[in-house]
């Protein structure tokens, strides 16, 4: 529709073609006012029945809510109006008809349970509230997309369909490939790692991980995006910086640029990027902190990986994003480099609410590197892709992933990881 106006742009005086959705129409006798909703916002229509054709204003009245109209008329100044303005129509012609039984209420005048929402998403991205949750996601991801740049990385993506998992064989999604057992991949670690060896140095990847793990809670995925940087000659203290920087980045972008959107989800006065450096607390004393605040049946002691009580009382003591370093190194995976027998470089970017990030330096060391995966009763040879570059010369390296769906989560405040997908993947949805 070359000669279509959005509703945003429509001014006294013009004479347009605006199209969108019918999104309530009130009839109030000899008056009635149709809403016209498009992506920039809604406008009114205004129907004077003695003054117009009775066909004209059968079309207008009688239409259902969510079919997709176009209206031709006049635009002028209306202060009672929802924008100021409205439209006179000249013509309304019925594009596609909706069915008068909706699953939910675009309008968001009757709520619907998540579930209902999941399974009619396109109805439900209608919503002023829903849709801002989008925006916000591409605007982080764009802003995301531009730190990185800043920070000398290339763009990369790694293979889906894999031979072996990252971490072994637990919490993959088994495929049939061409006669042999192929894996969906749960991180791009080991060809991120991998490219760090070769001529790019310094990458990043925005894209798909799959984890087949059998949680059902508010904050855990199938299908997630992982949000992945890599980088040679680098040390895990650069990495948290890069990390810090990153989020810090989608954060300022969001304030800067989505003011419309965090109004449509009422944060717009309390939304603010962060301030200041990240609090960078070991693994020692987080155990300690929590422990502390005597929110745990049992202490913690070295060596326990944090429950989510424990996170959610820690989180609450520090009060913004901080790190925690200096991780045990048998809780760590094979590839973190270790500091001594006991400590490792790994590092976790946490949320008051929630993990974000994973990270630390890497072995670089084939002969470590080999004595890791033994030492977590992982077969080198199975990596045999991965580990014979580590024989050709592969330099110091560090990185990280943060979870996408996690960071868009805690910065919204949103109930349910789910909300910040469009199409989500957990243990009971596989369609849509």
């Amino acid at each position: 529709m070359d000669d279509r106006t959005y509703t945003a742009d429509a001014e006294p005086g013009d004479t347009v073609t605006v199209a969108g959705w019918v999104h309530e129409v009130r009839d109030l006798g000899g008056i009635a006012f149709l809403i016209l909703r498009d992506t920039t916002g809604k406008i009114q229509v205004k129907f004077e029945k003695d003054e117009m054709d009775d066909d004209l204003v059968e079309t207008g009245l009688n239409v259902h809510r969510e079919s997709v109209i176009s209206v031709t008329g006049d635009v002028e100044e209306e202060p009672r109006a929802p924008t100021g303005v409205e439209v006179t129509p000249a013509s309304v012609d019925v594009i596609s008809e909706a069915d008068p039984e909706l699953p939910l209420d675009p309008s968001g005048k009757v709520d619907a349970e998540l579930s209902t929402r999941l399974d009619n998403r396109t109805l439900d991205l209608r919503k002023d509230e829903v849709k801002a949750i989008f925006e916000i996601r591409a605007e982080v991801l764009r802003a995301v997309r531009e730190q990185f740049r800043e920070l000398g990385c290339t763009e990369i993506n790694t293979p889906k369909i894999v031979a072996t998992g990252t971490e072994g064989g637990t919490e993959l999604f088994p495929i049939t490939y061409f006669g042999q057992e192929a894996f969906m991949n749960q991180s791009p670690q080991l060809f991120k790692q991998l490219m760090v060896g070769s001529g790019l140095e310094r990458v990043f990847e925005i894209g798909p991980i799959f984890r087949a793990e059998e949680h059902n809670t508010p904050r855990h995925l199938n299908e997630a995006t992982s949000i992945d940087f890599e980088s040679a000659f680098a040390d895990h203290t650069e990495a948290m910086d890069a990390c810090e920087a990153v989020v810090k980045a989608a954060y300022e972008a969001v304030e800067a640029n989505c003011q419309d959107a965090l109004e449509a989800l009422d944060l717009a006065d309390e939304f603010e990027a962060p301030d200041g450096e990240f609090p960078r607390l070991t693994y020692e004393e987080a155990i300690e902190r929590i422990n502390a605040t005597g929110e745990l049946d049992e202490p913690l002691v070295w060596g326990d990986d944090l429950p989510t009580e424990g996170e959610h009382a820690l989180g609450q003591d520090v009060g913004e994003h901080y790190f925690i370093t200096d991780w045990p190194s048998e809780i760590k995976p094979f590839y973190i480099m270790d500091k001594d027998d006991e400590v490792s470089t790994g590092f976790d970017m946490m949320h008051p609410e929630m993990e974000l990030v994973s990270g630390g330096a890497r072995e670089h060391r084939y002969d470590h590197l080999v004595k890791g995966f033994e030492q977590q009763g992982l077969d080198p040879e199975a990596f045999d892709y991965y580990t014979k570059m580590f024989k050709y010369g592969m330099p110091p390296h560090a990185g990280w992933g943060l979870g996408g769906e996690r960071l868009i989560m805690t910065m919204l405040g949103l109930g349910n990881i789910r909300e910040a997908v469009l199409f989500p993947r957990d243990r009971q949805r596989l369609s849509p």
